[in-house]
């Protein structure tokens, strides 16, 4: 059975879309099956991969409100091993929609459970929020990925999501786990991104990862061509950044993948 993997942050601009893209198409590049779900009506991961949120008829917004089934929203990407559950602008009243139906909280969980033998790795792209959606992402998922960006006031915000964390696990996920906390944006010429490294590290221990993804433009620049970094310039920084996290994430992950080729390394 595959891992559910959620990347939050209700902070804006820390990289939570950049991870999920890049980190899922990493994983997809070491032949791991990954699907990435789409769950922020920014729409930004699913524009990201290279899908015109304008052709999107059928998305993860009609299988929050109980229109369709998720396995007809699924669309293949570039890489062979990557699909994605996409999203749509609609998504903003799903909140509102939602909010009436029974097990609420459930209803992304009861949709991809028939998901979870077919891949290996689920990523979900939460909003920069901490309502409905992103409740949702937690409860179906086993694990959580939190971007930190190394910068000013980095830590803000994250006393609030760590006790929604706290909230799920009594009431509705007890085995949701803090996968890793993920510096980002980290500049090797600044004094403040070791400050800020120091701080993160001396705050979550060993659950920040050794992985770290520093600034880099083509990083940046990928998004606008609908293409993870691997696709765009597989030899840049950004390219090599995640593709030590997904080998990090593999191997922190063993047990479930016993012949991945990253383990045989």
């Amino acid at each position: 059975m595959g891992k559910v993997i959620s990347i939050a942050n209700q902070k804006g601009g820390v990289g939570k879309t950049t991870t999920a893209i890049n980190l899922a198409a990493s994983l997809a590049a070491i032949e791991h099956p990954t699907l990435v779900i789409d769950i922020d009506p920014q729409s930004n991961t699913t524009s990201g991969l290279g899908i015109d949120v304008k052709t999107v008829t059928n998305s993860i917004y009609e299988v929050l409100i109980g229109s369709v089934d998720i396995q007809d929203t699924i669309r293949t990407t570039e890489l062979d091993f990557l699909d994605l559950v996409p999203a749509h602008i609609n998504l903003v009243g799903a909140e509102i929609e939602m909010i009436d139906r029974e097990d609420r909280e459930r209803i992304l969980d009861k949709a991809i459970w028939e998901l979870r033998d077919k891949y290996d790795f689920i990523i979900i792209d939460c909003p920069p929020s901490l309502g409905l959606l992103t409740i949702n992402a937690l409860t179906s998922s086993n694990s959580i990925v939190i971007p930190v960006q190394c910068e000013y006031f980095a830590l803000e915000g994250l006393g609030q999501l760590l006790n929604t964390i706290k909230i799920v696990r009594q009431h509705l996920n007890p085995d949701l786990d803090i996968e890793g906390v993920l510096l980002t944006m980290y500049d090797t010429r600044t004094r403040l991104s070791n400050q800020v490294a120091e701080e993160v590290k001396r705050y979550f221990d060993d659950r920040v990862f050794k992985s770290v993804i520093t600034r880099n433009i083509r990083l940046a620049e990928a998004p606008s061509f609908g293409k993870p970094a691997l696709l765009y310039d597989s030899i840049s920084t950004g390219s090599k950044n995640y593709l030590a996290l997904a080998r990090e994430l593999i191997k922190k992950n063993k047990k479930l993948f016993k012949d991945s080729p990253v383990l045989s390394n």
